[in-house]
């Protein structure tokens, strides 16, 4: 398999459109076309990363951090983030991220961290908004089906668990071919009545173009008419952060126990406790201060993240606990996922998980 045989695999749980615009993910270093011999999956690119992938004759690393988030304007190995870029070139391994896109999964980093703390029903905190797009098109009555089969092959109208998803009315097109035309159907220079059917379907916006080539594929017309829309409806299916409710309600001491030991926490930081029980838990992976009012929306009771500073502790407003376990240990569960992933996906393949520690915070 080559590196974008591999790469179309990841993007089909985490389309690099989903990303968020700052961010930068995909193949970050490497040929796309290289065939590759395994595969190293690790939190972030370092040295002893590139060092390990070297050891064991791999020479592709599947990232979750992109070791190259703003410009390199010079390769003098003068960083950390050099030496890994001038390694990994020098040794021809390439380097592919997914970050946000990931974050942005509903089987994602967020899905897992529910996983390990047992969050049932887990629903996306904050949806991704202008990711629903609507197709409106026309045919004529004996091409309509044919035309949904192949929209609908190529990922339009699906609405959650449903697929297939269409609405159709019919009615009469008009148009004139002109000198130059090639008409299916109509005489050049006369105006022509068709029979037809408005089709209506919506899609992820990421598949604009695969869906538009299954239309111009299906259609007989020379020119075919349609119409693309930005819809407003919430995307249960993109977006980051989750939130859900555990099994069986827990005290706010013993609850924050269990997620120091689940999530192989060394320190829990967090606002007072209110005496509460807790049932209903949002969580979002790495920096999460952005979405506590969302939390608190959500009607959560605890929110897990981290980064948190210290006026933004404040913002729980003795709504809900707010609980920073460290950003490593939000995501350190997110290599388990990819592997799991490709081995299922390419289970003849070698897939490993990286050994390299890359933690930077240390407690005492």
């Amino acid at each position: 398999m080559t590196v974008k045989d591999i790469t179309k695999i990841l993007e089909e749980l985490a389309p690099l459109a989903h990303a968020e615009d700052f961010d930068n993910v995909g193949l970050l270093v490497g040929d796309p076309n290289m065939t590759v011999n395994g595969i190293l999956v690790t939190l972030d690119t370092l040295e002893n990363v590139v060092d390990e992938a070297i050891s064991k004759k791999y020479n592709l690393i599947v990232s979750f951090h992109p070791i190259i988030f703003s410009g390199l304007k010079k390769l003098t190995g003068s960083n950390y983030v050099q030496r890994v870029v001038m390694k990994a070139i020098a040794n021809n391994i390439a380097i592919y991220s997914m970050h946000t896109a990931l974050d942005n999964s509903k089987n994602g980093v967020n899905a897992k961290i529910c996983e390990v703390l047992g969050i049932e029903n887990p629903k996306i905190l904050i949806p991704k908004s202008g990711t629903i797009k609507k197709l409106t098109t026309y045919a004529p009555i004996n091409e309509a089906e044919t035309v949904k089969s192949s929209l609908f092959a190529a990922g339009a109208g699906e609405i959650g668990k449903y697929s297939n998803c269409s609405f159709s009315l019919e009615g009469s097109g008009t148009f004139m071919a002109g000198e130059e035309a090639n008409p299916t159907i109509g005489d050049i220079g006369k105006v022509h009545v068709e029979n037809e059917v408005q089709i209506n379907v919506i899609f992820s916006f990421e598949k604009e173009q695969q869906i538009l080539n299954a239309l111009f594929d299906a259609h007989s017309y020379e020119e075919v008419a349609y119409e693309i829309s930005v819809l407003q409806n919430i995307n249960q299916d993109i977006g980051i952060g989750m939130v859900g409710t555990l099994k069986t309600e827990m005290d706010e001491i013993e609850f924050l126990e269990y997620v120091k030991t689940k999530m192989n926490a060394s320190v829990v930081r967090h606002t007072r406790l209110l005496g509460k029980k807790v049932k209903r838990v949002a969580v979002l992976g790495g920096s999460g201060a952005f979405a506590i009012s969302a939390a608190k929306k959500a009607k959560a009771d605890v929110f897990i993240t981290s980064d948190l500073k210290y006026h933004q502790f404040f913002e729980a407003e003795n709504q809900l606990v707010l609980a920073d376990i460290g950003h490593f240990e939000t995501e350190q569960f997110t290599k388990d996922l990819l592997v799991d992933y490709l081995t299922k996906k390419i289970p003849n393949f070698a897939v490993s998980l990286s050994e390299s520690k890359t933690n930077p915070i240390k407690y005492l």
